[in-house]
C-alpha cells in the first residue's frame, strides 16, 4: 500500500514540475510572439522609410541634373522621357 502512495506522490511531483515547465514555456512563447510582431512592425516601417528615401534621392538626382550639372544628363533625359510616356498613358486612359 505504501508503494502505491509513493508512486502517486512521485507522479504528482512530476506532474507539478511538468505543469510549471508548461506555464513557463507558454509565457515565454507569448513574450517571443509579441516581440516578433513588434520587430516585424519596425522592419516594415524601416522598409517604407527606405523606399521614401530612395525616391527622394532619385528626385534629388533629377533636380541636380536639371540644375545644369553635367553629371547624369543621360539619366535625367531618360527619366523625363519615362515621365512623358507615363503622362501620355494617363491621357489615353482619361480619353477612353
Amino acid at each position: 500500500m505504501s508503494k502505491i502512495i509513493e508512486v502517486t506522490n512521485l507522479l504528482e511531483d512530476k506532474l507539478e514540475t511538468l505543469l510549471e515547465a508548461y506555464t513557463f514555456l507558454k509565457e515565454e512563447n507569448d513574450f517571443l510572439h509579441h516581440k516578433l510582431v513588434d520587430l516585424e512592425t519596425k522592419l516594415s516601417k524601416s522598409k517604407e522609410q527606405l523606399i521614401e528615401k530612395e525616391e527622394s534621392y532619385q528626385l534629388l538626382k533629377v533636380a541636380k541634373t536639371i540644375e545644369g550639372s553635367n553629371e547624369s544628363t543621360r539619366e535625367t533625359k531618360l527619366k523625363i522621357n519615362a515621365l512623358i510616356r507615363d503622362i501620355d498613358k494617363c491621357i489615353v486612359q482619361l480619353s477612353e
